[in-house]
This record gives structure tokens, sequence and C-alpha cells, in this order.
């Protein structure tokens, strides 16, 4: 018997106080009954809840009954409902996914919480916590980040602790010698019709892996390991083609995407005159924006993966969680 969207809803003002305080059940509602993973056209109360368990598992005043008042029901798992909260804003404890900076910089995004000699840390990156190497061990780290109204001393939350330097390209050679050198070849070139042409450059002293930092907490209570809107992290994965990735990240939230490209060897702009050439990246699409740089990146298993720090308008340069955890010495 079909039933009319009124009638439905009367129903459901009669039962949703008995329904509500029910076990796992978060939310109560009107909609179309789903069957087999397809919606049907029958209208039914549907009941949201945290997970779905088995009749067997509940007490009979926690099952919720096939039908009220002859009207179909529906139990759909929805998780945990919580408030969205401000990613810009200060938190405490503060998850994964918001705001965070050095003292002098504008924000980007606490990553995650690691652990290294069985203390724990903040993890983001070179250029969030470190001022891109321009910072010193026991800097103070902002929560909110600076330009998010972050200021010293109510929002200090860590203090840096360690970094893996950034080598920069070289601006071209002032060296006389090899300016000469280039001059003559490149008039050379041109004498005999070729339109091949030479340039000094300094060659990068190292090669870059990751742009990463850690950062002690002030006090253990003030961080937590969950990730917004993520949750906590299963484990380390590693990043493949085509794996499906996802990230909570300061500016632009919970996004996701796959990788594109493995061993990326990329050059990345850190302003007028820095640029710095990073080896065996991970690429995705457009996912994120300025101040999501230090996002933790998880697979579907919420597996950590990689270290987002660089992109532009169509793409996500992603460090690998291998490097990161080797050349800080970390663990989860």
């Amino acid at each position: 018997m079909a039933h009319d969207l009124d009638s439905v809803k009367a129903a459901l003002v009669n039962s949703r106080r008995r329904l509500l305080p029910q076990t796992n059940v978060v939310a109560t509602g009107v909609g179309y009954k789903v069957t087999r993973g397809r919606k049907t056209a029958a209208l039914s109360i549907v009941c949201s809840v945290t997970r779905k368990v088995a009749l067997s598992e509940l007490a009979p005043r926690d099952q919720v009954p096939s039908t009220i008042d002859g009207i179909p029901t529906d139990v759909v798992a929805t998780g945990v409902i919580r408030a969205f909260q401000e990613r810009t804003a200060r938190h405490r404890p503060a998850p994964g996914g918001v705001s965070i900076g050095h003292r002098d910089i504008t924000a980007g995004t606490l990553g995650c919480l690691v652990s290294r000699g069985g203390q724990l840390f903040i993890l983001s990156n070179n250029h969030v916590l470190a001022n891109s190497n321009d910072a010193l061990r026991g800097d103070a780290i902002l929560q909110p980040g600076p330009v998010d109204g972050g200021r010293l001393p109510d929002d200090h939350i860590a203090a840096l602790e360690d970094f893996v330097p950034i080598a920069f390209l070289e601006p071209p050679s002032e060296c006389q010698f090899a300016r000469g050198v280039i001059t003559a070849l490149n008039a050379g070139c041109q004498l005999i019709g070729s339109k091949t042409r030479y340039r000094t450059i300094n060659i990068q002293a190292t090669e870059n892996r990751v742009d990463a930092a850690i950062a002690r907490p002030l006090d253990p209570t003030l961080v937590k390991r969950e990730i917004l809107e993520i949750g906590a992290i299963s484990g380390l994965g590693s990043g493949n083609l085509g794996t499906a990735i996802k990230k909570s990240g300061r500016t632009t939230g919970l996004t996701a995407g796959e990788v594109m490209q493995v061993d990326v060897t990329v050059n990345v702009q850190y302003g007028p005159g820095r640029t710095a050439q990073f080896s065996d990246q991970l690429l995705a699409g457009p996912m994120s924006q300025g101040g999501d740089s230090g996002s933790a990146v998880l697979d579907n298993n919420n597996r950590l993966i990689g270290l987002l720090f660089a992109g532009s308008e169509n793409s996500t340069i992603i460090n690998r969680i291998e490097h990161v955890f080797s050349e800080l010495r970390l663990t989860l």
C-alpha cells in the first residue's frame, strides 16, 4: 500500500521520541526506501545510525521495527554526525586538517601526529613549520596560523623540533670565466647558423625528496590524533598509479582524487627567485589550494601515503610518506 507524504510525516512525529534514544540511532526523517542499493518509489521512515549491526547484537528495545503504522522503515549508516568546525579557528585539542604555522609565515595545515623516540610530534611541511629553512629549533608554532589570527602567547601550541632542509636551485652563475666561455660558444653557434644557445647555471647540491618538518606540542593534550572529516589513521600505505586518495586541509577541506603520476621530478617555486627541484613525487589532480600545504594524504582505507606540499590550478604534488618517515626517523 502506498502512503502519501503527510501520513508518513505524521507517523514520524509519533515515533521519533522512541526511535532516537535507541542505540546507534543519530537521526530520523522521511525518505524513499532503498532496497539492494536502489532507491524505490516507496516513502519510508528513515533511521540514520552510526553503524549497521546484526539484529542479534541489539536488545529488542534497540531494534528498529520493519514497519511503523504500516509504513516501511529504512536503516542507513551515516556514522557519527558532528558540527562542522571552522578550519581556520583555534582548536584545542587541535586535529589534523586545521590551520597552523611558524610565527613568521601566513598559514598551512596541521597534517597529523607522529612519533619519534617515544615522543609525540606534529607533522607538516618545512615551509609551514620551519619557514623554508629560515627557522630555528624551538621557534614558536601557532594554531591557528598568523594569517588566521594566531598570536603569541595565546595561540602558541608547539615548538619547532626538526626539519629536512630544502636545497634550492641557485640563480645563473656569476663566474666571469664561465660567462666568457658561454659568450664565445653562443657566438660560434650564431656564426654557423645554429639556433642552439648555452647558458650558465649552478647545480643544486642536494636532491630533494621531501618538504617536511615536525614540531613538539607544548602539552600532548593540546593535540589529537584524529583528522577532521577523516578520523584516525589506520596505518601506512604507498601511493601507486590509480590509488584513490583524500586529504583534509585548511583551505579546501576534505577533497578526494587519485594518483595520476608517479616518479615525478618537479621544479617548485617558493617565491620570487627561489626554486627547488624534487624527485620521486606523486602527482594528483586539482584537490588543493594555497594553505593546504602540510595536509596528510590517505588512501580509502585511511592509510597514510603522503604529505601534500605544492600544486597548481590543475595539479597537486605529494611527498611519498616513506621518504618523510625515513628522513625524519618517524613512526605513527
